[in-house]
């Protein structure tokens, strides 16, 4: 995976386990937004379903980039976004520990 830096915006998948619930997102601080799913900081469905581990993420320079990726993962079925994770992530690492 790429560096994380300043002036990006990223789309994350999270997992409650290996081939457990999944939440994507956008976001333009990555190591921020993860850390306050994994803290549950606000109500809502990461936090209901325990939603934590960072499986997956992708690195734009633009922000509308990354939200129309997000909109296009959003409609994907449950397969494919599991086949996008296993592609970079077959061990369904907590990703989060590489970029903190």
């Amino acid at each position: 995976m790429e560096c994380i830096g300043m002036n990006k915006s990223y789309v994350y998948i999270l997992a409650s386990r290996r081939n457990g619930t999944l939440y994507l997102g956008v976001t333009s601080d990555l190591i921020k937004s993860v850390n306050e799913h994994k803290q549950d900081v606000a109500t809502g469905f990461t936090k209901k379903y325990q939603v934590h581990i960072l499986v997956y993420y992708e690195i734009y320079d633009d922000v509308e980039a990354a939200i129309l990726r997000e909109k296009q993962l959003n409609k994907w079925n449950r397969k494919s976004k599991i086949r996008l994770i296993e592609e970079k992530n077959s061990e369904w690492r907590d990703l989060y520990n590489e970029i903190v």
